[in-house]
């Protein structure tokens, strides 16, 4: 635990350095003099503390624009009391060695304050104002300050507190700002900042109405830049820097709303910037907005990663980030820069419009995306990432771009409309996305765009390269009253896995018009009218596999339309009870078009179905693949009770399993059943087309003539010097030409040899010419039954031949 300022000596004492002057009485010390250059005003001390109920006032012309304090001592400055200043000064407090603000520090200055561990304050024409160097005769300036120079290894600054006062009857509702009695407070329109080494908020409420709120947390040597704003100062950090933790525990608060007593224009802004940010305990930054502006930016940015968790004692308020607006001015905007974003234990980022605007957008960029579990005090209370509205005006966007994303535990990431106004849209861009699980309270883990009034649910996008949605995991578009479902489009460019169920659901890609479980009408006193329509879902993937329950659906238990599914796959497989379904309980019934380029598979009781509950007809189903297999009672259904019932249109090269039944009840029939029957009205088509592959297709005609014989035959020997040729048996040819060969025996010379083994000299005669090859014309039969080839004498004169005459006899 850091060391509280009640039990150290407080003391505030010059270096010597400058003209500062500090004069004491009791615990309050004034401080006067000081080196003044054109409007900015220089004190330097050796110690800078305060103890409980104590003060420091800085006792300054009230035309001095820059109030610039350091401490040179070496000793951590423990403020437990009030610093004030006159005028609208801004005060820079620089203290290498720490700074300590305990449960009782406040500020009663006119400007913004600047509290930090750096080693320096670096002006626009080059001086510097060093705490870790002071020299004898520092180097003052008239110019503005442009960064707060940090040294190799700043120091802390600890912030505590008792922790704020914030209620809250629901999550549905605004929360109520009490005051606080700890806090460290800025005036209307200006900056609250601390920038040093790891920044520790116990119980701390830093409150800058309408202004700027600054945290930076570095670990080495670097420049932060002070640019100003409206409001006074926003940091700018360098590349490359090293930054250290930031946390937030026990009730802490960071706000940059007002009081509405205080008229407050507009909402600040807030940045965090550090290596690890981790806000617990029910602790919150958070953006009440009462103006007719827009609302200023939330920006968290942390090098590692973001840990957000956990909710108060009560379970009333989230730890997280919350922007409300309550005016006519849209909410402030909020946006997460992480490689690593955790959310859990009913923690929230959530942006909300309760007024007459529309609430700000959210936007998360980081590598791993995990949102998990629940409230331990209230399952209801689940971990979430929500834009929200409860007014005409439409809830903000929601972008997440991630490599990971995970949502599990009955957590959910949404966009909600409650009133006339439409939700936001929900874009996610994401490598790996996986949906899981639900919570004791039956609340399942979703994505989700969500409407519960008049408004329209809009458009979800998904694209990523894995889907998984497991255990009763959902992806939807949903209505509970009279807005539009809205439509959904996934991509995904590898694979969608939809397996398995909750206790409360199926694991599901649906557009839905639904009625309300006992739980939701609970929480939001909803009307039982369902007149929306469900929306259209469009499904893009090589590998879709739907089992254990797993669907992709469009439902309608009102009176609207069943929506539309349009799927583009490779493959897809269903089995164990996988589904593709498009249901109303009244309305029309919704069509499901297929394009398949390999194959549709569908096992175990899985199935197909466009149908609807009451006068409105079956939908229709359309279906392209080359080969259809349903086995294990699998069906295609497009059935209706009092209207007609749908077209079923299948174009494949083949069907394995599935056959045409005039059915009403084809999932009680054990058999594979293709049907569009109405129990009470006109049957709807079933129309196949076959398409078979042509004969011709891919064959090559041949010449009719495979060789020319004319080629084939060379002259011989002129004479029978010991050479034949033998057709032995069925082996060889057929002495008659339309006789078949039936035996596949091969060519094999019957001659002895033997006679031929004789050694001698060899001599050979050469031929002085080429002998000129002359074609037969024709063949005989000689005494011995033998074939012999015969032709004319060659015209030329040529030389004969070597034959077995020139060898000798031995």
């Amino acid at each position: 635990m850091p060391l509280r300022c009640g039990f150290v000596s407080a003391q505030i004492t010059p270096d010597s350095t400058l003209n500062t002057t500090v004069s004491q009485s009791g615990d309050n010390f004034t401080i006067t003099n000081g080196n003044r250059v054109g409007n900015n005003l220089f004190h330097s001390f050796s110690q800078f503390s305060i103890p409980s109920n104590g003060s420091a006032f800085f006792n300054n012309a009230a035309d001095v624009q820059n109030i610039f304090s350091r401490v040179t001592g070496g000793s951590v400055s423990n403020i437990d009391g009030l610093i004030k200043a006159n005028g609208s000064a801004n005060l820079f407090l620089l203290n290498p060695s720490g700074i300590i603000f305990g449960a009782n520090a406040q500020l009663n200055i006119g400007g913004s304050f600047i509290g930090s561990t750096a080693s320096s304050i670096k002006f626009a024409d080059g001086a510097e104002f060093s705490a870790t160097n002071p020299g004898a005769t520092p180097l003052l300036t008239m110019s503005v300050p442009i960064g707060l120079q940090m040294g190799s290894n700043p120091t802390s600054i600890t912030v505590q507190g008792i922790g704020h006062a914030l209620t809250s009857v629901s999550s549905l509702a605004p929360i109520t700002q009490n005051p606080s009695s700890s806090q460290l407070r800025v005036k209307p329109g200006k900056t609250l900042a601390l920038v040093g080494g790891n920044l520790n908020l116990t119980g701390a409420t830093l409150n800058a109405p309408e202004g700027h709120l600054e945290l930076g947390s570095l670990s080495g040597v670097g420049m932060v830049s002070l640019n100003p704003i409206a409001q006074g100062y926003q940091l700018n950090y360098e590349n490359g820097q090293n930054f250290a933790d930031i946390q937030l525990t026990q009730k802490s608060l960071l706000t940059v709303g007002a009081l509405l007593s205080a008229g407050a224009l507009n909402a600040g802004s807030v940045q965090l910037q550090g290596r690890h940010i981790q806000i617990s305990d029910g602790s919150i930054v958070f953006s009440k907005h009462l103006g007719n502006v827009p609302g200023g930016d939330i920006l968290l940015q942390a090098a590692e990663g973001i840990d957000i968790m956990g909710t108060t004692a009560n379970a009333q308020i989230r730890s997280g980030i919350r922007s409300e607006g309550l005016n006519t001015g849209t909410g402030s905007p909020i946006h997460i820069i992480t490689p690593h974003l955790t959310l859990s234990q009913g923690a929230g980022v959530n942006n909300n419009a309760f007024g007459l605007a529309a609430s700000g957008d959210i936007r998360i960029d980081a590598e791993t995306v995990e949102l998990s579990g629940f409230s331990p005090i209230n399952p209801t209370g689940v971990t979430s990432l929500t834009t929200s509205s409860r007014t005409a005006k439409s809830a903000g966007n929601l972008f997440i771009n991630s490599n990971n994303l995970l949502v599990s535990q009955g957590a959910a990431i949404s966009s909600v409309g409650f009133g006339a106004g439409s939700t936001g849209q929900v874009t996610i861009h994401s490598n790996n996305t996986t949906v899981t699980g639900d919570n004791p309270a039956g609340l399942y883990s979703n994505i989700s765009a969500i409407t519960y009034g008049t408004g329209d649910a809009q458009t979800l996008t998904l694209d990523t390269n894995r889907l998984q949605l497991l255990n009763g995991g959902v992806v939807a578009t949903t209505s509970f009253l009279i807005g539009e479902a809205g439509n959904l489009n996934i991509n995904a460019t590898e694979s969608i896995l939809i397996d398995g169920h909750s206790q409360a659901n199926n694991s599901s890609i649906n557009s839905a018009v639904l009625i309300p479980q006992a739980l939701i009408q609970k929480l939001f006193s909803l009307p039982n009218v369902l007149s929306a329509n469900a929306g259209t879902v469009n499904v893009s993937t090589p590998t879709l596999t739907l089992s254990n329950g797993g669907a992709v659906s469009v439902t309608n238990q009102g009176t609207g339309d069943g929506g539309h599914i349009n799927i583009t796959a490779n493959t897809i497989f269903l089995d164990r009870q996988g589904s593709i379904q498009a249901q109303t309980t009244s309305g029309e019934g919704g069509n499901i078009t297929s394009k398949v380029s390999e194959l549709l598979l569908l096992r175990h009781n899985s199935l197909i179905s466009a149908t609807s509950g009451g006068k409105g007809n079956g939908g229709n189903i359309s279906i392209n693949a080359p080969v259809i297999a349903g086995l294990e009672n699998s069906d295609i259904v497009a059935n209706a009770v009092k209207g007609r019932g749908g077209n079923i249109d299948i174009t494949t090269q083949g069907i394995i399993g599935l056959v045409f039944h005039n059915t009403l009840i084809p999932r009680e029939e054990l058999t594979n059943d293709i049907t569009a029957s109405s129990e009470f009205n006109v049957n709807g088509t079933v129309q196949i087309n076959n398409i078979g592959v042509d004969p011709n297709s891919g064959l090559t005609a041949l010449p009719a003539n495979v060789t020319d014989p004319s080629q084939q035959i060379a002259t011989g020997c002129s004479t029978n010097r010991g050479s034949s040729f033998v057709a032995t048996g069925r082996g060889g040819i057929p002495q008659n030409p339309s006789q078949d060969v039936t035996s596949d025996r091969t060519w094999s010379d019957i001659r002895d040899i033997s006679t031929y083994r004789k050694t001698g000299e060899v001599i050979a005669q050469i031929p002085t010419k080429e002998a000129v090859l002359v074609q037969a014309t024709g063949w005989r039969r000689n005494t011995q039954g033998k074939i012999e080839l015969i032709t004319d004498k060659s015209p030329t004169q040529a030389q004969q031949p070597l034959t077995c005459a020139a060898v000798p006899k031995s």
